[in-house]
């Protein structure tokens, strides 16, 4: 079993910036690929950014050049750097992670474990 925890969230002016963390816990770190999606109020839970265990990254078209999705083996730890941010990034933030193989990082079902989520709210 894989535990997340995300935190981070908040308000901030558009424009502005904010770093989310995801601590694990329960299994090798190491091993996993870790995303990041959200979720804006009646709407899907939709893919961010996304980070396999060699590093390699990808990103939705939306936020790529202003997010940067990061990890820290040796805290267990997935980061995702948001700068400038406007008002249609505001939603619920979840972290997500997996270890299985043949798995696409875009798709919402690759992933098993989930966080709680933490609110980003961007005010213009």
């Amino acid at each position: 079993q894989v535990q997340l925890v995300e935190s981070g969230g908040g308000f901030v002016q558009a424009g502005g910036s904010l770093r989310l963390s995801c601590a694990a816990s329960g299994r090798t770190f190491s091993s996993m690929y870790m995303g990041w999606f959200r979720q804006a109020p009646g709407t899907e839970r939709n893919f961010v950014a996304a980070i396999l265990w060699n590093s390699n990254t990808y990103y939705a078209a939306s936020v790529k050049g202003r997010f940067t999705i990061s990890r820290d083996n040796a805290k267990n730890t997935v980061y995702l750097q948001m700068n400038s941010l406007n008002p249609e990034d505001t939603a619920v933030y979840y972290c997500a992670a997996d270890f299985r193989s043949g798995y696409s990082v875009y798709g919402r079902d690759s992933y098993r474990y989930w966080g709680q989520g933490t609110q980003v709210t961007v005010s213009s």
